[in-house]
């Protein structure tokens, strides 16, 4: 038996992923660098961050065009298996 994947999205559909890490100087390019590997038309420009209260961390906001469930997929596990990244929500 065949299980179908589903998902309440509608592709494609703008996309929020906000990634959290420690606030270090190449912390923001390698996050961005990863998403326009699986999101090619991301626009960096469009980038929010945010520091936490003390300045230890780094809350990166990315809103790209989402045209998969496997895409969302993919980019998740390469952010949330990379070293500087703690949190990928």
């Amino acid at each position: 038996m065949t299980e179908e994947r589903t998902t309440l999205l509608e592709f494609p559909c703008e996309f929020p992923i906000k990634i959290m890490g420690a606030r270090v100087d190449s912390f923001a390019q390698t996050v961005i660098e990863v998403v326009l590997r699986h999101a090619p038309d991301f626009d960096p420009a469009n980038v929010q961050m945010r520091p936490s209260a003390k300045g230890n961390y780094l809350a990166i906001t990315c809103t790209l065009n989402a045209t998969s469930k496997d895409q969302l997929d993919a980019l998740y596990m390469e952010l949330s298996s990379h070293p500087m990244v703690k949190v990928v929500l």
